[in-house]
């Protein structure tokens, strides 16, 4: 695999790249990286319709607001990746869209929850089954049943496209050196062999889509918070940054980069 274009001129050749993209785009999950990635491409990809997704009925306040100022451009739909039905209900609307689906960016994730015992574990001893399946429905199964349900409608676009999907370096496997955090460094995993196995099978039958794992760094949100204490400053990124990086580092992908595994600065993250 080739690296992606890095340094000063990323930036500008993300925009480029994206100026391109015409069609449809779907983020999947309204929450700090996914508004961000909503905000880059309706500001880079003028050609681009998109649709963001949230497990609630209405949109949050922030993606609220982004669907007022770009009415023609943006729509929110209703999408829980543990829900079968919407997926379904998902399904159905991507088949009848009348452009093409072009880009789809899965952002959902989950590391922790109020509940007892729902925070990533440091000890073998503070393992529970309730985690364990929380962490694989979010982090590995809906982004391989996500593939599922958008497959039919990838498998009509003509040209290129691409399918990512939001991973962590604490799911390599080669790269655990420290331990702990014993469901999400697992489902992260999970997803990565899932989302491996389904870029086989699109070359042979989609050999224009691109099937990436990204990981963002450690970004300033939510799902971060409670663990930023020791990420030195130059390492918390906002949002954005990670966003736009992330694209830039998608779109300079080619269906022969399908099934890899890629950091924001475009380096690829072992297995």
């Amino acid at each position: 695999m080739v690296n992606p274009p890095q340094g000063e001129n990323t930036t500008e050749s993300m925009e480029s790249r994206a100026a391109t993209l015409q069609g449809h785009g779907l983020v999947v999950a309204d929450g700090a990286l996914g508004r961000a990635m909503v905000r880059v491409l309706l500001a880079q990809a003028p050609a681009l319709t998109v649709t963001v997704t949230g497990r609630a009925p209405d949109p949050r306040p922030e993606t609220r607001q982004l669907l007022q100022q770009t009415p023609d451009r943006l729509a929110y739909r209703i999408l829980d990746l543990c829900r079968d039905e919407q997926l379904a209900a998902l399904a159905s609307q991507l088949n009848h869209l009348d452009r093409p689906l072009r880009l789809v960016v899965n952002a959902s994730g989950w590391l922790h929850g109020p509940a007892p015992r729902q925070t990533p574990e440091k000890r073998l001893a503070a393992l529970s089954r309730s985690a364990l399946h929380r962490s694989f429905a979010v982090n590995a199964w809906g982004p391989a049943l996500l593939a599922q349900a958008v497959a039919p409608a990838l498998k009509q676009t003509d040209g290129r496209a691409w399918f990512a999907s939001l991973s962590a370096r604490v799911g390599s496997i080669g790269d655990n050196h420290l331990g702990g955090w014993y469901s999400y460094r697992a489902a992260k995993a999970a997803q990565n062999q899932l989302l491996r196995t389904i870029a086989l099978e699109w070359r042979r039958t989609m050999p224009g889509v691109c099937v990436a794992c990204l990981h963002p760094g450690t970004m300033d949100s939510p799902l971060s918070r409670p663990f930023q204490a020791r990420v030195p400053p130059a390492k918390l990124f906002k949002p954005e940054f990670s966003a736009a990086a992330l694209l830039g580092v998608l779109l300079a992908l080619t269906p022969q980069d399908s099934g890899g595994f890629w950091a924001w600065d475009g380096q690829p993250v072992p297995w």
